[in-house]
Protein backbone atom coordinates (compact mmCIF):
# COMPACT_ATOMS: atom_id res chain seq x y z
CA UNK A 1 0.00 0.00 0.00
CA UNK A 2 1.52 3.73 -0.64
CA UNK A 3 1.60 6.41 1.72
CA UNK A 4 -1.07 8.69 2.27
CA UNK A 5 -2.73 11.18 4.64
CA UNK A 6 -5.90 10.80 6.60
CA UNK A 7 -8.11 13.25 8.49
CA UNK A 8 -11.23 13.03 10.11
CA UNK A 9 -14.12 15.39 9.05
CA UNK A 10 -15.82 17.07 11.34
CA UNK A 11 -18.81 18.12 9.47
CA UNK A 12 -20.09 17.88 5.41
CA UNK A 13 -18.24 21.32 4.72
CA UNK A 14 -15.24 20.33 6.33
CA UNK A 15 -15.47 17.00 4.61
CA UNK A 16 -16.22 18.40 0.94
CA UNK A 17 -13.90 21.61 1.71
CA UNK A 18 -10.90 18.90 2.31
CA UNK A 19 -11.56 16.99 -0.85
CA UNK A 20 -11.53 20.47 -2.64
CA UNK A 21 -8.40 21.67 -1.58
CA UNK A 22 -6.19 18.28 -1.67
CA UNK A 23 -7.18 17.81 -5.38
CA UNK A 24 -8.24 15.16 -7.15
CA UNK A 25 -5.82 12.74 -4.97
CA UNK A 26 -8.31 12.78 -2.29
CA UNK A 27 -11.00 10.23 -1.53
CA UNK A 28 -13.80 9.82 0.57
CA UNK A 29 -13.73 6.58 3.11
CA UNK A 30 -17.09 5.45 5.04
CA UNK A 31 -16.76 2.12 5.71
CA UNK A 32 -13.53 1.35 2.99
CA UNK A 33 -15.63 -2.45 2.10
CA UNK A 34 -14.04 -1.60 -1.20
CA UNK A 35 -11.55 1.65 -1.31
CA UNK A 36 -9.19 -0.46 1.03
CA UNK A 37 -9.44 -3.38 -1.10
CA UNK A 38 -8.19 -1.48 -4.07
CA UNK A 39 -5.99 0.60 -2.13
CA UNK A 40 -4.43 -2.62 -1.28
CA UNK A 41 -3.69 -3.83 -4.94
CA UNK A 42 -2.80 -0.51 -5.83
CA UNK A 43 -6.09 0.10 -8.11
CA UNK A 44 -6.81 2.93 -6.09
CA UNK A 45 -3.91 5.41 -5.36
CA UNK A 46 -5.30 7.53 -3.29
CA UNK A 47 -2.63 10.91 -1.94
CA UNK A 48 -5.34 11.77 1.14
CA UNK A 49 -8.26 10.13 2.75
CA UNK A 50 -11.12 11.80 4.47
CA UNK A 51 -13.43 10.10 6.74
CA UNK A 52 -16.59 10.77 6.58
CA UNK A 53 -18.40 8.04 8.81
CA UNK A 54 -19.01 10.07 11.96
CA UNK A 55 -20.96 12.56 9.77
CA UNK A 56 -25.03 12.80 11.13
CA UNK A 57 -26.21 11.01 7.82
CA UNK A 58 -26.73 7.96 9.50
CA UNK A 59 -30.58 8.43 10.51
CA UNK A 60 -33.75 7.49 7.98
CA UNK A 61 -36.56 9.18 8.09
CA UNK A 62 -39.97 9.69 7.04
CA UNK A 63 -40.71 12.11 4.66
CA UNK A 64 -43.97 14.31 4.23
CA UNK A 65 -45.10 12.87 1.60
CA UNK A 66 -45.03 9.51 2.52
CA UNK A 67 -41.03 8.24 1.27
CA UNK A 68 -38.43 7.76 3.28
CA UNK A 69 -34.93 9.84 3.25
CA UNK A 70 -32.08 7.01 3.65
CA UNK A 71 -28.96 8.97 5.33
CA UNK A 72 -25.64 8.31 2.94
CA UNK A 73 -23.69 6.98 5.95
CA UNK A 74 -26.76 4.72 6.96
CA UNK A 75 -24.96 0.88 6.99
CA UNK A 76 -27.04 -1.62 4.92
CA UNK A 77 -27.48 -3.77 7.36
CA UNK A 78 -29.46 -1.11 9.74
CA UNK A 79 -30.92 0.32 6.57
CA UNK A 80 -32.72 -3.45 5.57
CA UNK A 81 -33.85 -4.35 9.09
CA UNK A 82 -35.39 -1.00 9.38
CA UNK A 83 -39.20 -1.65 9.76
CA UNK A 84 -40.01 1.40 7.52
CA UNK A 85 -38.30 0.24 4.59
CA UNK A 86 -39.21 -3.83 5.55
CA UNK A 87 -43.00 -2.61 5.44
CA UNK A 88 -42.92 -0.52 2.90
CA UNK A 89 -40.11 -1.24 0.42
CA UNK A 90 -39.54 -4.91 0.76
CA UNK A 91 -37.44 -5.05 -2.46
CA UNK A 92 -34.96 -2.96 -0.98
CA UNK A 93 -34.26 -4.76 2.28
CA UNK A 94 -34.01 -7.88 0.04
CA UNK A 95 -31.38 -6.49 -2.34
CA UNK A 96 -29.65 -5.53 1.01
CA UNK A 97 -30.02 -8.42 2.38
CA UNK A 98 -28.49 -10.47 -0.48
CA UNK A 99 -25.61 -8.36 -0.79
CA UNK A 100 -21.96 -9.34 0.37
CA UNK A 101 -22.29 -10.69 4.24
CA UNK A 102 -23.35 -9.87 7.28
CA UNK A 103 -19.92 -8.78 8.51
CA UNK A 104 -19.45 -6.17 5.01
CA UNK A 105 -23.17 -5.17 5.87
CA UNK A 106 -22.73 -3.74 9.38
CA UNK A 107 -20.14 -2.07 7.63
CA UNK A 108 -20.63 -0.85 4.58
CA UNK A 109 -22.33 2.53 3.99
CA UNK A 110 -25.79 3.47 1.11
CA UNK A 111 -23.12 5.46 -0.30
CA UNK A 112 -20.79 3.78 -0.37
CA UNK A 113 -22.80 0.87 -1.73
CA UNK A 114 -24.25 2.59 -4.59
CA UNK A 115 -19.86 3.71 -5.33
CA UNK A 116 -18.60 0.70 -5.07
CA UNK A 117 -16.50 -0.53 -8.12
CA UNK A 118 -17.06 -3.27 -11.01
CA UNK A 119 -15.77 -6.74 -9.86
CA UNK A 120 -14.56 -7.62 -13.20
CA UNK A 121 -10.94 -9.77 -13.23
CA UNK A 122 -9.59 -7.99 -15.49
CA UNK A 123 -10.28 -4.87 -13.23
CA UNK A 124 -8.43 -6.12 -10.56
CA UNK A 125 -5.54 -8.25 -12.27
CA UNK A 126 -2.55 -4.69 -12.73
CA UNK A 127 -1.14 -6.86 -14.91
CA UNK A 128 -4.08 -7.39 -17.46
CA UNK A 129 -5.12 -4.22 -19.74
CA UNK A 130 -8.24 -2.71 -18.58
CA UNK A 131 -9.79 0.81 -19.82
CA UNK A 132 -11.97 1.29 -16.30
CA UNK A 133 -8.28 1.19 -14.31
CA UNK A 134 -6.05 3.07 -16.93
CA UNK A 135 -7.85 4.60 -19.70
CA UNK A 136 -6.56 3.82 -23.77
CA UNK A 137 -5.32 0.19 -22.21
CA UNK A 138 -7.74 -1.76 -23.96
CA UNK A 139 -10.10 -4.12 -22.55
CA UNK A 140 -9.35 -7.42 -22.29
CA UNK A 141 -12.75 -8.99 -21.20
CA UNK A 142 -14.08 -8.49 -25.05
CA UNK A 143 -12.41 -11.42 -26.18
CA UNK A 144 -11.39 -12.77 -22.58
CA UNK A 145 -12.83 -14.97 -20.16
CA UNK A 146 -16.50 -12.50 -20.15
CA UNK A 147 -18.59 -14.97 -17.97
CA UNK A 148 -19.62 -12.03 -15.85
CA UNK A 149 -20.02 -9.45 -17.90
CA UNK A 150 -22.23 -7.18 -20.00
CA UNK A 151 -25.42 -8.23 -21.87
CA UNK A 152 -26.60 -4.58 -22.17
CA UNK A 153 -25.21 -0.84 -22.35
CA UNK A 154 -21.52 -2.16 -23.26
CA UNK A 155 -19.21 -0.56 -25.56
CA UNK A 156 -15.74 -1.80 -27.57
CA UNK A 157 -13.82 -0.04 -24.63
CA UNK A 158 -15.45 -1.90 -22.01
CA UNK A 159 -18.09 -4.46 -20.98
CA UNK A 160 -17.68 -4.49 -17.58
CA UNK A 161 -21.27 -4.58 -14.87
CA UNK A 162 -22.13 -2.58 -12.20
CA UNK A 163 -21.92 -4.69 -8.87
CA UNK A 164 -24.59 -3.48 -6.48
CA UNK A 165 -27.62 -4.93 -6.04
CA UNK A 166 -29.24 -2.24 -3.71
CA UNK A 167 -29.18 -0.07 -6.56
CA UNK A 168 -31.44 -2.14 -8.85
CA UNK A 169 -34.03 -2.40 -6.39
CA UNK A 170 -33.89 1.48 -6.11
CA UNK A 171 -33.77 2.32 -9.69
CA UNK A 172 -37.97 0.75 -9.46
CA UNK A 173 -38.56 2.39 -6.52
CA UNK A 174 -37.41 6.02 -8.15
CA UNK A 175 -35.07 7.13 -6.23
CA UNK A 176 -33.36 10.75 -5.75
CA UNK A 177 -29.49 10.84 -4.51
CA UNK A 178 -28.82 13.73 -2.68
CA UNK A 179 -25.62 15.45 -3.47
CA UNK A 180 -23.32 18.34 -1.62
CA UNK A 181 -21.04 20.20 -3.26
CA UNK A 182 -18.33 22.76 -3.18
CA UNK A 183 -19.20 25.78 -1.25
CA UNK A 184 -22.76 24.57 -0.32
CA UNK A 185 -23.96 23.75 -3.34
CA UNK A 186 -27.13 20.84 -3.42
CA UNK A 187 -28.71 18.96 -6.08
CA UNK A 188 -30.94 16.06 -6.30
CA UNK A 189 -30.30 13.31 -8.89
CA UNK A 190 -32.22 10.44 -9.95
CA UNK A 191 -30.31 7.29 -9.82
CA UNK A 192 -31.66 6.76 -13.21
CA UNK A 193 -29.41 9.74 -14.49
CA UNK A 194 -26.48 8.78 -11.89
CA UNK A 195 -24.44 5.96 -13.85
CA UNK A 196 -22.63 6.11 -16.54
CA UNK A 197 -22.54 3.73 -19.41
CA UNK A 198 -19.21 3.01 -20.47
CA UNK A 199 -19.24 4.70 -24.02
CA UNK A 200 -15.67 5.71 -24.70
CA UNK A 201 -14.59 7.04 -20.88
CA UNK A 202 -15.24 4.00 -18.88
CA UNK A 203 -12.95 5.36 -15.97
CA UNK A 204 -16.29 7.57 -15.67
CA UNK A 205 -19.03 5.96 -13.85
CA UNK A 206 -21.17 8.42 -12.45
CA UNK A 207 -22.32 12.25 -12.45
CA UNK A 208 -20.56 12.77 -9.45
CA UNK A 209 -17.82 15.08 -9.38
CA UNK A 210 -14.47 14.68 -7.50
CA UNK A 211 -15.41 16.85 -4.42
CA UNK A 212 -19.29 15.88 -4.01
CA UNK A 213 -20.19 14.02 -1.07
CA UNK A 214 -23.84 11.90 -1.63
CA UNK A 215 -25.54 12.94 1.79
CA UNK A 216 -28.80 10.88 1.55
CA UNK A 217 -31.07 9.03 -0.62
CA UNK A 218 -34.65 9.83 -1.35
CA UNK A 219 -37.81 7.31 -1.86
CA UNK A 220 -40.95 8.61 -3.09
CA UNK A 221 -43.56 7.14 -1.52
CA UNK A 222 -44.20 3.39 -1.95
CA UNK A 223 -45.55 2.68 -5.05
CA UNK A 224 -48.34 0.07 -5.88
CA UNK A 225 -48.09 -3.44 -5.85
CA UNK A 226 -45.38 -5.99 -4.01
CA UNK A 227 -41.98 -5.76 -4.71
CA UNK A 228 -39.54 -9.02 -5.35
CA UNK A 229 -35.87 -9.23 -5.67
CA UNK A 230 -34.20 -12.31 -6.94
CA UNK A 231 -30.76 -12.38 -7.10
CA UNK A 232 -28.64 -15.77 -9.49
CA UNK A 233 -25.15 -16.31 -8.24
CA UNK A 234 -23.03 -19.29 -8.38
CA UNK A 235 -23.18 -19.37 -4.92
CA UNK A 236 -25.62 -18.85 -2.27
CA UNK A 237 -23.55 -16.43 0.05
CA UNK A 238 -21.29 -13.91 -0.67
CA UNK A 239 -21.07 -13.91 -4.21
CA UNK A 240 -22.03 -10.97 -6.98
CA UNK A 241 -24.82 -11.16 -9.48
CA UNK A 242 -24.80 -13.28 -12.66
CA UNK A 243 -28.17 -11.72 -12.77
CA UNK A 244 -30.63 -10.05 -10.89
CA UNK A 245 -34.14 -8.75 -11.04
CA UNK A 246 -36.28 -6.11 -8.85
CA UNK A 247 -40.23 -6.17 -10.05
CA UNK A 248 -43.14 -4.40 -8.43
CA UNK A 249 -46.13 -5.99 -9.57
CA UNK A 250 -49.88 -5.02 -8.34
CA UNK A 251 -52.61 -6.92 -9.83
CA UNK A 252 -56.78 -6.45 -9.39
CA UNK A 253 -59.26 -8.88 -10.63
CA UNK A 254 -56.79 -11.09 -12.42
CA UNK A 255 -55.15 -7.91 -14.57
CA UNK A 256 -51.85 -6.12 -14.20
CA UNK A 257 -52.22 -2.66 -13.51
CA UNK A 258 -48.91 -1.29 -12.04
CA UNK A 259 -45.53 -2.89 -13.25
CA UNK A 260 -41.84 -2.19 -12.34
CA UNK A 261 -38.90 -3.86 -13.49
CA UNK A 262 -35.07 -3.48 -13.45
CA UNK A 263 -32.00 -6.31 -14.03
CA UNK A 264 -28.96 -6.01 -12.47
CA UNK A 265 -25.69 -8.21 -13.21
CA UNK A 266 -26.16 -6.94 -17.45
CA UNK A 267 -24.88 -3.90 -17.07
CA UNK A 268 -22.85 -0.70 -16.36
CA UNK A 269 -26.12 0.79 -14.33
CA UNK A 270 -29.47 -1.02 -13.22
CA UNK A 271 -31.52 -1.63 -16.16
CA UNK A 272 -34.71 -0.61 -15.92
CA UNK A 273 -37.37 -0.82 -18.37
CA UNK A 274 -40.10 1.44 -19.06
CA UNK A 275 -41.22 -0.66 -22.66
CA UNK A 276 -41.62 -3.87 -20.47
CA UNK A 277 -43.46 -2.18 -18.31
CA UNK A 278 -45.63 -0.41 -20.14
CA UNK A 279 -46.47 -3.67 -21.86
CA UNK A 280 -47.49 -5.45 -18.61
CA UNK A 281 -49.77 -3.08 -17.96
CA UNK A 282 -53.78 -4.04 -18.37
CA UNK A 283 -52.68 -7.44 -19.60
CA UNK A 284 -53.96 -10.78 -17.54
CA UNK A 285 -51.38 -11.86 -15.06
CA UNK A 286 -50.44 -15.21 -16.59
CA UNK A 287 -47.74 -16.98 -17.21
CA UNK A 288 -47.81 -16.45 -21.25
CA UNK A 289 -47.95 -12.57 -20.68
CA UNK A 290 -44.68 -13.12 -18.25
CA UNK A 291 -42.76 -14.91 -20.80
CA UNK A 292 -43.82 -12.52 -23.46
CA UNK A 293 -42.70 -9.91 -21.49
CA UNK A 294 -39.29 -11.39 -20.93
CA UNK A 295 -38.92 -12.20 -24.25
CA UNK A 296 -39.47 -8.54 -24.74
CA UNK A 297 -36.67 -7.59 -22.27
CA UNK A 298 -34.12 -9.36 -23.53
CA UNK A 299 -34.54 -8.45 -27.51
CA UNK A 300 -30.73 -6.43 -27.84
CA UNK A 301 -28.84 -8.59 -25.22
CA UNK A 302 -25.27 -9.07 -26.82
CA UNK A 303 -23.26 -12.14 -25.43
CA UNK A 304 -19.63 -12.07 -25.83
CA UNK A 305 -18.96 -15.52 -25.85
CA UNK A 306 -18.68 -16.89 -22.19
CA UNK A 307 -21.36 -14.80 -21.14
CA UNK A 308 -24.40 -16.03 -23.60
CA UNK A 309 -26.32 -17.57 -21.00
CA UNK A 310 -26.79 -14.96 -19.52
CA UNK A 311 -29.24 -13.84 -21.94
CA UNK A 312 -31.41 -17.21 -21.24
CA UNK A 313 -30.77 -17.02 -18.02
CA UNK A 314 -31.91 -13.00 -17.34
CA UNK A 315 -35.12 -14.22 -19.39
CA UNK A 316 -35.85 -17.06 -16.66
CA UNK A 317 -35.31 -15.21 -14.28
CA UNK A 318 -37.08 -12.36 -15.34
CA UNK A 319 -40.53 -14.37 -15.89
CA UNK A 320 -40.10 -16.12 -12.38
CA UNK A 321 -39.76 -13.13 -10.74
CA UNK A 322 -42.70 -11.15 -12.04
CA UNK A 323 -45.06 -14.40 -11.68
CA UNK A 324 -43.94 -14.17 -7.61
CA UNK A 325 -44.07 -10.47 -7.39
CA UNK A 326 -47.91 -10.70 -8.97
CA UNK A 327 -48.29 -13.60 -6.54
CA UNK A 328 -47.56 -10.86 -3.79
CA UNK A 329 -44.14 -11.73 -3.07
Amino acid sequence: MRTFTYERAADAAAAVGAVASHGRGTKFICGGTNLLDLMKLEIERPTHLVDISRLPFTVIEDLADGGLRIGGQALNSETAADARVRRLYPVLSEALLSGASGQIRNKASIAGNLLQRTRCPYFYDTHSHCNKREPGAGCEAIDGINRIHAIFGASEHCIATNPSDMAVAMAVLDARIEILGARGATRTVPLADFYRLPGNTPEVETVLQPEELITGVVLPPAPQGRGVYRKVRDRQSYEFALVSVAAIVAVEDGTITAARVALGGVAAKPWRMPAVESALVGRPATMAIYRSAAEMALQGAVGRGHNDFKIDLARRALCRTLAHAAQGG
